[in-house]
């Protein structure tokens, strides 16, 4: 009766330093001098590992468990633990070794063995310690902002140690601005800071990726146009190209007149960011003044281009880009702006 008032005065004792001692501070046991107590190594395991628990047992023992925390997992070979993961590997005369399988974060802390010996009880400790992978778990989605905004992409993870953040621009040029904190901010945004930006979480055990994509709209702008020289009844091309996000539309003018495609044989074809006006029979009405309109949400802009035959004297440059339109022109272009947008 006096050893199984020894063992449960050892249980309870061990309960009591699960909750009161510090991880890695030597255990003493208070008021029975009889008994000895070892604090073994910190164990340090990843998330998702196995951990194997093991202390001496020696002399002639009479009792033994493993507790964690809050409760006891083995008692000799009977298990108290309802949790699957836990389960006894060895247990003899010399050795007492229980295993945790698919280790989580859960499982951190503090564990005791308690041995009830012949001679006397002793107690073993030890702390485990869970790495866990970083993970990003809050993350901007893909972004769409008009030039000039400012832009905040957020990106959060999770981990043990704690994992260090990184930002960086993938694409196009990959010299774009970078950031070692959670956020980055880009005030201010240019069309040239549009592209793919990636964030890196890293620690000790792993590293975590995730890219976003950005992009920046703005109004267009035009090449300046080129006059093109054409004789009589040959086939003509004057070509416009503009520079937006969104795309552009284009439209084509002679003075105050709107071009269509299919008119008076004229061919209007529009690729991307080019648009080009074909003349498959030019004739002297065909000679003059025409002007390409670039328009998406955000503005629009023109160049004018020259159409001339053999005895017309140009420079093959002379065509004009920019704002300046005709008063007419404006107003058409202003009015369709308010209708589509």
């Amino acid at each position: 009766m006096e050893v199984c008032g020894c063992w449960k005065r050892l249980l309870l004792l061990s309960l009591r330093l699960l909750f009161v001692v510090p991880a890695g501070l030597p255990v003493r046991s208070q008021g029975d001098s009889q008994s000895d107590n070892k604090v073994m190594d910190n164990i340090t395991v990843r998330q998702g590992e196995t951990v194997y628990l093991s202390c001496s047992q020696g002399d002639v023992v009479t009792h033994t468990a493993w507790l964690n925390r809050s409760s006891i997992l083995y008692a000799g070979e009977d298990k108290w633990s309802v949790d699957p993961r836990v389960s006894l590997v060895t247990l003899n005369r010399d050795e007492f070794t229980i295993k945790i399988e698919n280790v989580d974060m859960s499982d951190e802390g503090l564990f005791v063995c308690a041995v009830q010996t012949s001679s006397k009880p002793r107690t073993t400790s030890v702390h485990i310690i869970v790495q866990v992978p970083p993970k990003i778990v809050n993350f901007s989605k893909d972004l769409i902002v008009n030039e000039g905004s400012n832009v905040s992409l957020m990106c959060l993870a999770t981990g043990k140690p704690e994992p260090a953040i990184s930002w960086r621009m993938l694409s196009p040029s990959g010299d774009g601005p970078g950031s070692d904190e959670e956020y980055l901010e880009i005030p201010s945004i240019s069309r040239q800071r549009a592209g793919e930006y990636e964030c890196t979480a890293v620690n000790d055990i792993a590293t975590d990726t995730k890219t976003v994509q950005l992009v920046v709209n703005y109004p267009p702008t035009v090449l300046e146009g080129r006059d093109v020289g054409v004789t009589l009844g040959q086939r003509g091309v004057l070509q416009c190209e503009a520079d937006a996000v969104p795309e552009a539309d284009f439209e084509w003018y002679r003075d105050d007149r709107r071009i269509f495609n299919g008119f008076d044989g004229i061919e209007i074809e529009n690729s991307g960011a080019l648009s080009k006006l074909t003349f498959f029979n030019v004739s002297e009405a065909d000679y003059g003044n025409y002007t390409c309109i670039a328009i998406n949400k955000l503005g629009s802009a023109n160049t004018s281009i020259v159409l001339y035959g053999p005895g017309a004297v140009q420079d093959g440059n002379s065509g004009t880009s920019g704002t300046y339109t005709p008063i007419s022109l404006l107003l058409i272009v202003a009015l369709q702006l308010l209708l589509k947008f």
